[in-house]
This record gives structure tokens, C-alpha cells and sequence, in this order.
């Protein structure tokens, strides 16, 4: 009956060790790191955490390959794996496109560590490349002309319209001339506001919020028409910032002369061939199936993509035979989905 006693004790004091064994073992497959252990857990932690707030292992992106694994390994063994009773030793190190893959053997088995070429990250799994899709590398479909054309319909102060507005500016200070632009309004016939025209309407054409955002949109016609297209946009985006279809017909001046637009000018313009600019207008309208603000097309193609400065110049950079150079020029990708239009 003792000697049944001490076997037992024997056994669970042999069982002990031997798990005391596997908690410092490290398990790898061929893709990275199998954890075997709690333990394994906590010191992988440990390593990102230490890798992130040291900036990695201050190894120089100009030494060579060996000596950067060393210097991984170094510090791998010095400031992680040494203070917990482990060694790591480098078996071997090869090179990738963008990384390091090193062969390690760590408390008697081996497996692969990954160390980015700039030599302060070092990770347990592999790094994965990012690729576009295969939609982005199909790209939209647009069809190609040797220079782009893109036609926009907005109203003056709809808030998407408005989006629009701020995600093509960059655009065109970017390409400028050599994009075909064309903005234009979404107007609608008074026969939509029978009985409330004098709110809506100049003649036969009405804009949906109210009549000083039509005044605004034949305002705006009118400079495209006199003046540059930088003015245009210029005048078009200080509008938008600082006016509202409640104010347009009174606040529009103070921003037409601090950008040197004849105030009188515009307001003949508007008195003078307002009726024919809205008419135009909404034939364009009815040939596209306008229907809502914003309406974009390229190169005839209706565009439905996100709203940002750079969505927009990789669509109408699409629509060229020859794209110029500014077009690997990567713009911001900040600005509003596709959704919403008035």
C-alpha cells in the first residue's frame, strides 16, 4: 500500500515536470506559430508591445541581411526570451520581396520568424500583401477618349451636390484643362409647382430648393461662362462654405468681389439669358435621365463610385486613351459614400 502511494507521488511529481517542460516549448507549422502554452501567449504579447514602443530593434535599413536577423535574434534573446530561462538560435535566414524569413530554434524546436527589411518589426506569422481586387483592377469601365469628358449635375445647395463639388476640386486644380468639365444644374418643370412658382420658378424652370438656389445655379452658370474655371470653382466652393437658399441673393456679392467678378456683369448675365441657360439646362436634363443631385458622368458613363477627391480622379484618369502623368498622383480618400442625393 506505500510503495502503491509512492509510485503515485512519483508519477504526478514526473507529470509536473514534464509540463513544466512544455510550457517553455515553443510548437511551429509551416505558416507560423503554433501555441502550445499560456505562457507562449504572454511573451508574443510581450514582443509586439516591446517591439512598438522601442521602434523595433534599431537595426539600420542599409546593413545586410545576416547581420539584421543577428540583431534581431540579439535582441529577441537579451530583452524577451532570456529573462524567462529561453534561447532562440538562428538556424537560417533567407530573403522575401519585402521581409526576412528566419529560421529559428527556440528550447529545441524549430520554426520561422518573419523581420521587415527595415529591420524593427518582427512578427510570428507571415506577412501578407495586399493586393487590389479584382474589381479595382478591372477597373469602372469607363470608356476612353484621348481627353476626358465629365459632366455633374447638382443643385446649388443641396448638401451631396455639394460633396460632390468638394470631391472634384482637387481633381481639377490636379489635371485641370486636360479633363473636359462640365457642371451643370438639375432643373425641374414648373408643372411640379403648380401654384407655387413664384417660390420655385424663373418662367418654366424651378430648382427644389426654392427660388434664390435657382438664381444661385444661373449665377453660377454665368461665370462659367465669363470667367476662368479656377474663378468658377473658387466662387462655387466659398458659396457652399458661406451661403445658404435662404441668403444666396444677397450673400453671393461679398463673395463675387473679393474674387473680382463683376457683380453687375453676372446680374445682367442673369436678367439677360437666364431663361435660355435654365432651358438648355433642362433639355441636358431630360437627354441624361437626370433626376437627382448629384448626377455624374464620365466620358457618358454614369459614375455611382464614393465621393473623394481620389475615387473621382481615378475614375476620370480611367476614361483617358492616354492617362497624363498627373494621374499617379494619389489624392485624398476622405469624403462621403455614394448614397445620399436630393
Amino acid at each position: 500500500m506505500v510503495k502503491k502511494k509512492r509510485d503515485t507521488k512519483k508519477a504526478v511529481k514526473e507529470e509536473k515536470v514534464v509540463r513544466e517542460k512544455k510550457e517553455k516549448s515553443f510548437s511551429f507549422n509551416i505558416t507560423g506559430l503554433t501555441i502550445i502554452s499560456f505562457i507562449l501567449v504572454g511573451l508574443l504579447a510581450i514582443l509586439l508591445v516591446v517591439s512598438i514602443l522601442t521602434h523595433g530593434f534599431s537595426v539600420s535599413s542599409k546593413i545586410g541581411m545576416n547581420k539584421a536577423a543577428s540583431n534581431a535574434i540579439s535582441y529577441l534573446n537579451s530583452e524577451i526570451l532570456g529573462p524567462r530561462g529561453l534561447t532562440a538560435e538562428l538556424i537560417n535566414v533567407e530573403e522575401k520581396d519585402d521581409y526576412y524569413v528566419l529560421t529559428v530554434d527556440i528550447g529545441g524546436q524549430r520554426g520561422q520568424l518573419f523581420l521587415l527589411k527595415n529591420g524593427k518589426q518582427l512578427f510570428v506569422s507571415q506577412p501578407i500583401e495586399i493586393k487590389e481586387s479584382s474589381s479595382q483592377q478591372q477597373g469602372l469601365g469607363v470608356p476612353k477618349q484621348e481627353k476626358t469628358n465629365i459632366k455633374f449635375f447638382v443643385m446649388s445647395f443641396c448638401p451631396f451636390g455639394n460633396q460632390a463639388e468638394y470631391g472634384l476640386e482637387p481633381v481639377y486644380r490636379l489635371l485641370g484643362d486636360k479633363v473636359e468639365w462640365e457642371p451643370h444644374y438639375v432643373i425641374y418643370p414648373a408643372s411640379m409647382y403648380s401654384g407655387r412658382e413664384d417660390q420655385f420658378c424663373m418662367g418654366d424652370y424651378c430648382s427644389m430648393h426654392g427660388i434664390q438656389e435657382l438664381h444661385q445655379d444661373v449665377r453660377e452658370m454665368c461665370v462659367w461662362k465669363y470667367y476662368d474655371h479656377s474663378t468658377w470653382w473658387d466662387f462655387v466652393i466659398a458659396i457652399n462654405k458661406n451661403c445658404s437658399a435662404s441668403n444666396a441673393d444677397t450673400c453671393w456679392q461679398g463673395i463675387a468681389q473679393s474674387l473680382g467678378i463683376d457683380i453687375n456683369k453676372i446680374n445682367k448675365c442673369v436678367e439677360e439669358e437666364g431663361i435660355d441657360l435654365l432651358a438648355a439646362e433642362y433639355q441636358l436634363n431630360q437627354e441624361y435621365g437626370v433626376r437627382g443631385s448629384p448626377t455624374v458622368f464620365i466620358n457618358d458613363m454614369q459614375y455611382n463610385g464614393a465621393r473623394t477627391p481620389e475615387a473621382y480622379k481615378s475614375a476620370i484618369c480611367e476614361g483617358f486613351e492616354n492617362p497624363p502623368q498627373e494621374c499617379t498622383q494619389e489624392l485624398s480618400n476622405a469624403g462621403g459614400s455614394a448614397s445620399g442625393q436630393c
